[in-house]
């Protein structure tokens, strides 16, 4: 443990900020695992209540992000991967349900 006044306190603010740290980066987590489950459930079953349920959490998610590399949490890439990852995963899930669609309604009108 540090014997000078100086260090002790700096020991305090570095816990202080891991801690703050730590609760941003969960926060980040968090938001961007509800949001993935919001796109699976809507890619499951389309509809428009959904759809907005999918906007408000990348809306959520983005903003938690942004706040997280303002605060010197994330850097500003580190910030960037994760909106980029958020929209591959929503356009992904959407061109596999299109491609489901597709094929579903080719095998309705092949059996007819």
């Amino acid at each position: 443990m540090a014997n000078i006044k100086s260090a002790i306190k700096r020991i305090q603010i570095a816990e202080r900020n891991r801690l703050r740290n730590k609760s941003y980066k969960s926060a980040v987590r968090t938001l961007m695992k509800k949001y993935f489950t919001a796109v699976e459930n809507y890619a499951a079953n389309p509809t428009e209540e959904l759809k907005q349920e999918v906007n408000l959490r990348m809306s959520k998610a983005y903003s938690k992000i942004d706040k997280a590399v303002k605060c010197g949490v994330l850097h500003k890439n580190n910030g960037s991967r994760k909106k980029s990852r958020l929209v591959r995963y929503y356009k992904r899930h959407l061109k596999i349900d299109s491609k489901q669609q597709e094929s579903s309604e080719t095998n309705d009108s092949v059996a007819s």
